[in-house]
C-alpha cells in the first residue's frame, strides 16, 4: 500500500474527496492535505463501548470558546476536535491522518481512527494535550495530515456506519 502524492493526489482533489478547504495552496501537501481546526470539545461525561454497539454511549461534551483574538487555551487532557473540512472518500481508497510536526513539538498529538471507503463528513478526533503546562490553539489551526491511500481491490460497499455523513 503506497500514499497517493503529487499529481495523482491533486486529480483526487478535483474529484472533491476534501471540500471546503480554507487556502487549498496552504493545505495540500505533496503527499496529504492538512485539516483545519474548526472547533474544540471538552469531554463532560463518560462514554461506553461494547461488542456490538447495543451499550455504546457516546461521552458528552461541552464546547471551548475561542477568545476574540481567535484563540483557545487547553489544560493538559483530552478534547474533541472538529475538521472545518469535509471529505468524502472513494470505494478504492482509504485515508490515514497523522499530527503535524509543531503540533508535536508542543506536547500535543491527534488520535485518529481511519477513514473508511465510502465515508463522507465533517470528521472529528482526538486531540491530547501532553503538555502539562497546556496548548494555545487559534481557530483554523492546521491539526493533521491526512494521507490517502489506494485499496488492494474496490470495497464491495462503502462505510455504514452511525457517523456517515457526520456533522454536514
Amino acid at each position: 500500500m503506497a500514499i497517493i502524492a503529487g499529481k495523482e493526489l491533486g486529480e483526487i482533489l478535483d474529484r472533491g474527496v476534501v471540500r471546503e478547504m480554507i487556502d487549498p495552496e496552504v493545505q495540500v501537501q505533496m503527499c496529504g492535505v492538512d485539516l483545519t481546526l474548526r472547533s474544540v470539545e471538552r469531554f463532560v461525561t463518560a462514554g461506553a463501548v461494547d461488542y456490538d454497539n447495543k451499550e455504546r454511549v457516546i461521552s458528552k461534551t461541552e464546547e471551548v470558546a475561542f477568545d476574540d483574538a481567535g484563540w483557545a487555551y487547553l489544560d493538559a487532557g483530552c478534547y474533541l476536535v472538529t475538521f472545518n473540512e469535509t471529505v468524502s472518500i472513494p470505494k478504492a481508497l482509504t485515508a490515514l491522518a497523522r499530527p503535524r510536526s509543531s503540533l508535536l513539538r508542543s506536547g500535543a498529538t491527534v488520535e485518529t481512527a481511519l477513514w473508511d471507503p465510502g465515508y463522507q463528513g465533517r470528521s472529528q478526533s482526538l486531540l491530547v494535550v501532553h503538555n502539562s503546562k497546556g496548548l494555545r490553539l487559534k481557530r483554523n489551526a492546521r491539526l493533521i495530515q491526512l494521507a490517502f491511500y489506494r485499496l488492494s481491490s474496490l470495497a464491495d460497499k462503502g462505510y455504514e456506519g452511525v457517523y456517515q455523513n457526520e456533522n454536514l
